[in-house]
């Protein structure tokens, strides 16, 4: 490709424009969600991000500085396929890794942070030590909150499930509904790895569980176990 670079992903991006689809997406997006948009869908964005895998750090930054929220979708789509692929080198990895954590302020719905945290944050963290994750768990931010949680799916998937129960922890107390379902989320998956140790969780914290959390978190139980962790409340 002869152009990589925000500009030309931008130009490319809006060539699906559709009126359709924005009014779509603004119904799906009803909650305040920052930014504007352009109506383009996102299996469009994410096609486009497979294109573009090549982009760099600056011009990612350039994309996660606008506006629109389909750019930065794009920007973390182009970050997550990067940090999933083998080849990328290390260092490009913690490229990856110090620039969704600096520019975390542009990574502002669940969205966002679900698209990246886990290979981008959690990838880069799977053998190094994680104290980021529990500072960002304590965090004012409630975006940097999910990240601490959804970047805990990468060690989920390698069968290690204990930073998902500690930091799950510390966000009991958690106002946020989009902390609480993200939690409870990835509480649920740690469990099909570990179903004992999920099941102690309950066994201390049900009483003291979000509703919501505590729904998602026992998704996968039998239905016998599910009406018992829910009565605890």
């Amino acid at each position: 490709m002869a152009d990589i670079d925000a500009v030309e992903f931008e130009r490319r991006l809006r060539e699906h424009q559709s009126d359709d689809e924005l009014r779509k997406i603004q119904r799906y997006f009803a909650d305040g969600t920052s930014g504007v948009f352009l109506g383009v869908r996102m299996g469009t964005v994410f096609a486009l991000a497979k294109e573009f895998i090549d982009l760099p750090p600056a011009e990612l930054e350039r994309l996660l500085e606008s506006d629109v929220h389909e750019l930065r979708a794009g920007a973390l789509s182009v970050m997550d396929k990067q940090a999933r692929r083998k080849r990328t080198p290390p260092d490009r990895r913690r490229e990856l890794y110090e620039l969704y954590l600096r520019r975390h302020d542009r990574i502002d719905n669940w969205d966002l942070v679900d698209l990246a945290a886990p290979y981008v944050v959690g990838g880069y963290l799977a053998d190094k030590p994680r104290d980021v994750l529990y500072e960002l768990a304590r965090s004012q931010d409630r975006w940097e909150r999910r990240t601490a949680i959804t970047a805990t799916a990468y060690f989920i998937r390698q069968g290690e499930v204990g930073d998902t129960l500690a930091i799950a922890e510390l966000l009991l107390d958690d106002p946020e509904d989009l902390v609480h379902k993200a939690t409870g989320g990835w509480l649920r998956a740690a469990g099909d790895k570990d179903r004992d140790r999920l099941l102690a969780f309950l066994g201390r914290h049900a009483p003291a569980m979000p509703r919501v959390m505590l729904r998602y978190a026992v998704e996968h139980l039998e239905p016998e176990q599910r009406e018992y962790y829910r009565a605890l409340r």
